[in-house]
């Protein structure tokens, strides 16, 4: 299997930095907006602290928030009945479903507590490892794909890359409710930490890596995904035990990072299926 080599270009195409007026800021305010009714239930059904809830009328007689209501101001939550044009205001005219709700900041799990926490989940952990990524859509797409596959958790840096804001939990529909995100301040040092632990750590690069289906991706495994614009950094492409790129036909030369992403996990989990199966 190919080692690395920092020449490689990454495996997600190259995204134009500039970032719309609108776009979040990579730190959380202290309050976070959630809005649409899974996302909502979802935050409530893993008990997260919701400090305002905003809710038409109409919804907050549907049998799946009536009898949460009582419960939330219970918790200590304001609960506010509005009207959809109150709505429209608080989420810039999103599809918010007739409910939003005002959250305390997203709690990021320690990195060993991470580590730990999925080797107990199973003998062949996945968490994933998100060098760089700044479009909280592509955040939000590789959390909601990396729960639904059933991986263990994904390691983000604190500096030069979006947080866990209210878009990125808009795009994971729930999904952050179940998959916990550790949130580092160096990339390379959480992989040394993930090598001692047993995993090894396979990067993705647009050419010059093994073919995806070709690669035997079994045991504790850590794999990286780099950043729309840079792809994954030179001090973690070295860091890394494996490539891996994904055979490509058409004359786009490279995917979306939350599509790339999720092309490698499903072939994770194909493998991990197939040899359980087997076994």
């Amino acid at each position: 299997m190919p080692k690395v080599n920092p020449q490689h270009r990454q495996l997600q195409r190259k995204e134009s930095k500039k970032q719309s007026p609108a776009s979040p800021s990579f730190t959380n305010q202290s309050d976070d907006l959630i809005y649409g009714c899974h996302p909502v239930l979802a935050a409530i059904s893993a008990n997260q602290q919701l400090n305002r809830l905003y809710i038409t009328a109409k919804l907050a007689q549907d049998k799946r928030f009536e009898p949460l209501i009582p419960l939330l101001k219970a918790r200590g939550t304001v609960v506010d009945i509005v009207d959809v044009n109150r709505l429209n205001q608080l989420t810039n005219f999103a599809n918010h479903q007739g409910v939003a709700a005002k959250i305390a900041p997203y709690e990021y799990i320690d990195l060993q507590d991470l580590i730990t926490q999925a080797k107990e989940k199973t003998a062949h952990p996945v968490i994933l490892i998100a060098d760089g990524i700044n479009d909280p859509h592509n955040l939000g797409a590789i959390i909601r794909t990396a729960e639904a596959l059933g991986m263990q958790g994904l390691i983000i840096p604190q500096r030069r890359a979006v947080a866990v804001t209210s878009t990125v939990m808009k795009v994971a529909a729930g999904a952050l409710s179940y998959f916990p995100v550790a949130r580092v301040v160096n990339i390379s040092q959480a992989i040394s930490r993930l090598k001692e632990e047993g995993f090894w750590i396979y990067g993705t690069i647009a050419q010059g890596g093994q073919w995806l289906h070709q690669a035997k991706l079994e045991g504790a495994i850590g794999l990286v995904i780099g950043a729309e614009d840079k792809g994954i950094s030179q001090s973690v492409l070295k860091a890394c035990d494996f490539l891996l790129s994904i055979p490509m036909a058409g004359k786009t030369p490279s995917l979306n990072a939350s599509v790339a992403t999720a092309i490698c996990l499903y072939e994770i989990r194909r493998q991990q299926l197939l040899a359980s199966v087997s076994a």
